[in-house]
């Protein structure tokens, strides 16, 4: 993985390739590649590590002429980055270029039996295996591109989103997936087409697109209709799927970085997903998955929360809103372990997958496992049309619009809202919240943005405030009931973005081991606001200042027992506790940006991670 875009048409491929790779950079990567069939028919293949204007700079004199080609934005699985590991992989005959996402399982034995047959490979990948098989079955046997692309992926095994060309057939490109996400751009009367993991670097072209299900193979070519076909060789009618996503949410918009811009975006984002669904006037939550499968989801015995990362943070508040007001059981799951530990799953189980891209491959694994056992699914996803959308039974999308800093802001205030919705609704149905407290709840998620924006207003104080700890090497963040999972968000975002070692705990358990790492350079962040166990958390502060802690506090506005006892305090609006977590989190959002920023780190794109995780 990571990113893939195409082109074919009457446009020069270069620049809708280099500019689409450009919208790729979000997801993380460590090189580039393009890969172009020239005017003169020639197969010309430009390899970089580093960024894309790495790449652009290596391609400036160079023949960069055609209106096919391939790109690619690589971060690492098989083999180290360099030039040589980098997509394009040409194949040994230098006829054919392939970008790959995702990982080849059995490459090994396939790469061991082309060695048998002569062919010679120059990278470490998994990539450039399956582009010599390709060539090696089109050569054999005489095939057509297409055919010899079917061939080789009914014998390769494992995940895969691939783009192909073949400069003897300079008027085609072949896509397939499995697992990886892949989408095609439809333009004009057919007369162009565009390629890419996602729609974000296509959608200025078209809001046309087809998005290809697992095991579907394209061939793609001016001026025709897009052919599809499965591994079986058996027509599929192509769904054509209208995407209506905003060029101008894809920009900076005047902030310094997209995280800044996606944080600050959180307010209208929550309203954006509470549209049509908090009915304020009505005093009541409607959500149509839970309208049309009231029967399925009332009658579960259990809920089993997969995630990963901060999806799976939500999901720890999500379990406490289900048992609070729905009073159903609920298991929250790494989905990359409960793919792999034969896990009961009952017919009878509600199995609620949550991923902001949608393409999470772990995620998606665990569906599978939950479909297998008979249970029923459902997502909780911001992109439409992705696969973990298509593959469940109903669901909810949180509509927050594309987030591309890596480190996941505005979708993680997006899930626990959907969550909260999702208890309510169901909550109402079965009759275990009382009128009251439903109506209470309503009226403050109604206003929860309102009091997003206010909170926001501190953003230069917490900005002043991270000068401080732009020294530390270690931070401990501390909460207790809805905000513990805050606590280890906190503790994720600072991880990711600043490098610097963070963990979280629920408050109590500091005593269990955590407290012997307490000293005067040893940063404490306590979410210690007017709910649960306020009393509880003060004596934890207090047995953290003794041992020198330096305490950062984040408060209910007008806290003052607190307040004395901190270094630091953050205040927030006061809110109800099950809806403290989209207010708690969103200070500890804006100090992780800010220490990275003191620090002088790529905030947008940190290094080792990817914004979707298409492998394992």
């Amino acid at each position: 993985m990571c990113g893939i875009v195409g082109y074919i048409g009457n446009k020069t491929a270069k620049d809708v390739l280099i500019k689409g790779l450009k919208r790729l950079e979000y997801r993380g990567y460590d090189s580039a590649g393009i890969a172009l069939v020239s005017d003169s028919g020639e197969l010309n293949v430009y390899k970089s590590v580093g960024k894309v204007a790495n790449l652009e700079e290596l391609i400036s004199d160079k023949d960069t002429s055609g209106h096919i080609g391939i790109a690619h934005t690589r971060w690492a699985t098989h083999g180290q980055p360099s030039a040589v590991n980098a997509h394009p992989h040409v194949s040994g005959t230098g006829r054919i270029a392939l970008v790959h996402n995702g990982i080849i399982e059995n490459y090994s034995v396939i790469k061991k039996r082309l060695m048998t047959k002569g062919l010679v490979f120059k990278s470490e990948t998994d990539t450039e295996v399956l582009v010599q098989l390709i060539d090696y079955l089109q050569e054999k046997g005489s095939l057509s591109l297409s055919e010899a692309v079917r061939r080789a992926l009914n014998i390769a095994k494992g995940a895969y989103a691939i783009a192909v060309i073949d400069k003897n057939a300079p008027d085609e490109i072949v896509v397939a997936r499995m697992s990886s996400p892949l989408v095609v751009g439809i333009g004009e009367k057919y007369n162009e087409f565009f390629i890419a993991s996602d729609a974000t670097p296509i959608v200025e072209y078209t809001h046309d697109m087809v998005y290809l299900n697992d095991g579907e193979i394209a061939r793609i070519r001016v001026g025709e209709d897009i052919e599809v076909i499965n591994l079986m060789n058996e027509a599929i009618e192509p769904d054509i799927q209208k995407v209506n996503l905003d060029i101008e949410s894809l920009e900076k918009g005047g902030y310094d970085h997209f995280m800044l811009k996606e944080i600050f975006e959180q307010p209208q984002a929550l309203r954006e997903c509470m549209r049509g669904r908090l009915l304020e006037d009505r005093g009541e939550v409607v959500l149509s998955a839970i309208r049309d499968h009231r029967d399925v989801l009332m009658s579960a015995k259990r809920f089993i929360i997969v995630s990963c990362g901060t999806s799976w943070h939500a999901g720890l508040i999500g379990k406490q809103l289900i048992e609070n007001f729905c009073s159903i059981p609920v298991a929250v799951e790494y989905a990359s372990e409960f793919r792999y530990r034969n896990p009961v799953i009952e017919k009878d189980d509600v199995v609620i997958a949550v991923s902001q891209s949608g393409e999470t491959a772990d995620t998606l694994a665990a569906i599978q496992l939950a479909r297998e056992a008979g249970a029923f699914v459902y997502g909780i996803v911001n992109s439409v049309g992705s696969s973990i959308a298509r593959n469940t039974d109903t669901g909810t999308y949180i509509h927050v619009g594309p987030e591309i800093g890596v480190a996941s802001t505005k979708a993680f205030t997006g899930q626990v809202l959907v969550f909260a919705l999702i208890a309510l609704a169901l909550g109402r149905a079965k009759g275990t919240i009382d009128t009251r407290q439903y109506k209470e709840i309503i009226q403050e998620l109604a206003i929860i943005p309102d009091k997003m924006e206010k909170l926001l207003l501190m953003n230069d104080e917490i900005e002043e405030m991270s000068k401080r700890f732009t020294y530390a090497h270690n931070f401990i963040y501390l909460g207790r009931g809805y905000n513990y999972p805050v606590a280890l968000e906190g503790a994720l975002k600072l991880k990711e973005i600043s490098y610097i070692h963070a963990e979280g705990y629920p408050a109590a358990e500091m005593k269990h081991g955590p407290i012997a790492l307490i000293d005067q350079e040893m940063p404490v962040v306590c979410i210690a606001t007017h709910h649960q166990l306020y009393q509880k958390i003060i004596s934890n502060i207090q047995e953290v200042k003794s041992r020198n802690g330096r305490i950062v506090a984040i408060v209910t506005e007008g806290d003052e027992t607190v307040r004395k006892l901190a270094d630091s305090c953050i205040e927030v609006p006061k809110t109800l506790a099950c809806l403290a977590p989209m207010l708690t989190v969103v200070p500890l959002q804006l100090l992780a940006y800010h220490v990275a920023v003191q620090k002088g780190l790529n905030v947008d794109r940190p290094r080792n991670l990817a914004k979707s995780v298409t492998v394992e």
